[in-house]
Parts: structure tokens; C-alpha cells; sequence
């Protein structure tokens, strides 16, 4: 056993001094080589060259196949076997999801005659030499079905809460580079996990695109929707009033205070803030609108400011007719600014698709491969809290009274 150990380790040896001066990319060629003969050698019953009696196979050369990694594309050679075959699924299996989306995009763009010296570059540095039209299109295949039937998957039961938003990314249609819209929605099933309900894109961000969206999800069953939460776009709450009645629409408060802090002078900005913090740091519902009043009033001296803040109160305040364990979730579009965030991470690589096909399938492998880590991490929110917020906010009002009859009768 011993001997063997030594065998092995001077062999990997010889090779890292033998090859080029990479030692990093030597060491992986020379252990994995070294590995996948180990296992062929299992396979035949012998070690390579040795005569025994329980010998049951022989070895029968090699094939060359490329390995793509990080430190660079290896060629590897793969013992073949006399009967039968020999292959290190171990190894050589398929990429994951969104990374052969991105592999795919980039491969597509780079064929169709549209790379740049910055695309060449970003294949190097993907570790891949070169591809090919038939891998591309082997791959393109495999993804667009699974991208497809995620995509218009049945929405089985309600979802109390939706976050909806769009982003633009560059897309090359009729000779031109044009600007469209990925819209994306998400949302809390009534079990307390977070879901991708789905997206599409469309030409620009506007109600027509907003409303066929979202009536696309209500086809596929989406229902019992108690609370939208978005930025304020016009077309995107006419699309809620008009596909979701009966939804309360909840302003991200994160994006409001960006709006109202450019009417207010550049020294005030860091007072108003936190003046418009402490409305949201409120321990109940009535305390919630209250102190909006008072902010309200506080900002007399900047007219404009107040004047916003208090036509918005409705729409900011949406979020305190829910279970306050839900509000931190809910008052803002955070959760699904993240979400964005490691979108933008994957499309700014490609930075101009070749199409719009293109986008659809890097953008929704990521969401596919989001959406089921959601499904087995842990419950966002819980089933109890939920359950109450399904009886809808008039419900939650009546408890909060009566927690508060308690609480008097108790003191």
C-alpha cells in the first residue's frame, strides 16, 4: 500500500517537472489522469500492464477529451476498455444551469459574427477554447425546454404577496441595439415559501406590457393575491387595479424616499430621512399613521416634500393593515431588488445579446435555479401568520383591537 502511495506521488511529480511551467493546471491534469486510471484498473480487475488472474477486461488505448475548467480547457486522456466503456461521470458532467446559459449566449453571439475582442476574451476567461455550431445547439435545445416549461408552469393555490419588477438589458434586433424590459414577479405561496412566478420580455415597460403580463399569470392560476408591491409606475398600477382586484398595492418605501429626498434641500436630506424612518420604526398600525401625520408636519417648511409625503400616506402605508411580522418583508421591493441585483450580475457579462431568446434563457435559468433554491431553504414567512393574512386585512384589524382589549383589561 505503501509502495503504491510513493508510485503515484513520483509519478505526479515527474509529471508537474516535465510539463510547462502552469503548476496549478499540471497538478489538476495529473491527479484527475491519475484518478480516472485508477478506476479503469478497478474496472479490468488489474493495474495497467500486470498479469494476474483476476484480470477481467484489458485496457484498449485513449480518447482525448476537452475538460473545461477555471484554470483553462485540459485535454484529457480517457482510458478505453477493450469490452464494454469507461466514463468519469464523477468529472465530466454537464454544467450547471446558468452557467451553460451564459456559455450559450456568449457562444451564440460570438457565432452569429457579433463578438467583439471583449467577447473573445470573456470565452477565455470562461476556460472554454472553442465551440462549436452543433454544441450550441445541443445546449441551446436542452435549456430553452426547461426554461419553457418552467416558465408556464401552473401556479397551483394563492399567493398572498407579490413583488413585481423590471430591468432593462440590450438586445440586437433588426440591425439595431435597443433597450428592453425583463419583468420579473415573485411571491409568497400560502406554505411560507418564496416562488418565481414568472417573466418575459417585452419591448418597453409600459401598462399594455404590465397588463398581458400579469394576466398571463392568472391564466396559469395565480389567485388570492392580498398585497402587489412595486415601484410607482403608472402603467404597472393600472395593470394591478385592472388584472388583480381586490389587491391593496404596497409603494416601496425604499424608492419613495429617493423621490421625495430630491425635494428637499441637499443639507436637510440626512433630517428627512430619518424622519421618514421613524414612521416605518412604529409598533402598531395606529402609532404607524400617526406618526406619518406628524412627519407630514414637520416638513411644512419644505412645502413639496409634505405635500408628497402626504398624498402618498396610502399607498406607503399599505404594508400596516398585514401581520407586522410580515411588514419588514413587505414595505419595500428588497426582495425582489436582490433578485435583480444577481440578474444584472449574469446579463452585464454579455452585456448585448444576439436576441431575445437569448435573454430568455439566461434569465431564466437563473430564476429556475433561484426558484428551487427557495424551495427547499427555509420558509420565508410562517403558515400560522399567513393563514391571517388569507382572512384579509379587515381580519388583522379586528385582532389587533382585540389584542388591545386584552392588554387594557389585563393592566
Amino acid at each position: 500500500m505503501v509502495k503504491a502511495r510513493i508510485d503515484v506521488l513520483e509519478s505526479l511529480r515527474k509529471r508537474i517537472e516535465e510539463t510547462e511551467p502552469d503548476m496549478l493546471r499540471s497538478l489538476v491534469h495529473g491527479v484527475v489522469e491519475l484518478l480516472m486510471g485508477a478506476e479503469a484498473d478497478s474496472m479490468c480487475g488489474a493495474v495497467y500492464g500486470e498479469r494476474s488472474e483476476d484480470r477481467s477486461n484489458y485496457r484498449n488505448g485513449y480518447r482525448v477529451r476537452d475538460w473545461d475548467t477555471r484554470v483553462g480547457t485540459i485535454p484529457l486522456a480517457i482510458p478505453r476498455l477493450r469490452h464494454g466503456s469507461y466514463f468519469p461521470d464523477w468529472l465530466l458532467e454537464h454544467r450547471r444551469r446558468a452557467e451553460r446559459a451564459l456559455v450559450t449566449v456568449v457562444a451564440e453571439a460570438y457565432l452569429l459574427g457579433v463578438s467583439t475582442r471583449k467577447m473573445e476574451k470573456l470565452v477565455e476567461t470562461l476556460g472554454i477554447k472553442s465551440l462549436s455550431k452543433s454544441q450550441v445547439s445541443e445546449m441551446a435545445r436542452e435549456l430553452d425546454q426547461m426554461v419553457e416549461d418552467f416558465r408556464n408552469r401552473p401556479l397551483p393555490g394563492g399567493y398572498p404577496y407579490v413583488w413585481l419588477d423590471a430591468m432593462v438589458v440590450r438586445c440586437r434586433e433588426g440591425g439595431r441595439i435597443v433597450n428592453v424590459a425583463v419583468v420579473v414577479a415573485t411571491g409568497v405561496s400560502t406554505d411560507g415559501h418564496r416562488e418565481i412566478l414568472g417573466m418575459d420580455v417585452f419591448t418597453s415597460e409600459d401598462g399594455t406590457a404590465w397588463t398581458t403580463f400579469l394576466r398571463g399569470l392568472v391564466a396559469r392560476g395565480l389567485s388570492g393575491v392580498q398585497l402587489a408591491v412595486s415601484d410607482a409606475h403608472e402603467g404597472l398600477k393600472a395593470a394591478i387595479a385592472a388584472v388583480l382586484p381586490g389587491a391593496s398595492w404596497q409603494r416601496c418605501r425604499t424608492h419613495f424616499a429617493r423621490n421625495l429626498l430630491t425635494r428637499v434641500p441637499k443639507q436637510a436630506q440626512d433630517l428627512v430621512a430619518a424622519a421618514v424612518r421613524s414612521i416605518f420604526a412604529q409598533p402598531s398600525p395606529e402609532e404607524v399613521h400617526a406618526q406619518h401625520a406628524r412627519v407630514v408636519a414637520q416638513l411644512e417648511r419644505f412645502p413639496q416634500a409634505a405635500e408628497l409625503l402626504e398624498e402618498a400616506g396610502p399607498d406607503i402605508l399599505a404594508f400596516a393593515a398585514f401581520p407586522k411580522e410580515h411588514w419588514r418583508q413587505i414595505w419595500s421591493n428588497n426582495t425582489q431588488e436582490r433578485l435583480n441585483r444577481e440578474l444584472r450580475r449574469r446579463t452585464d457579462v454579455v452585456g448585448i445579446f444576439p436576441n431575445r431568446d437569448a435573454i430568455i434563457r439566461l434569465v431564466g435559468a437563473v430564476l429556475c435555479e433561484q426558484h428551487d433554491d427557495w424551495a427547499v431553504a427555509r420558509r420565508y414567512m410562517s403558515q400560522e401568520s399567513l393563514a391571517r393574512t388569507a382572512k384579509g386585512p379587515e381580519y388583522q384589524q379586528i385582532v389587533e383591537a382585540d389584542a388591545k382589549i386584552l392588554s387594557s383589561a389585563a393592566a
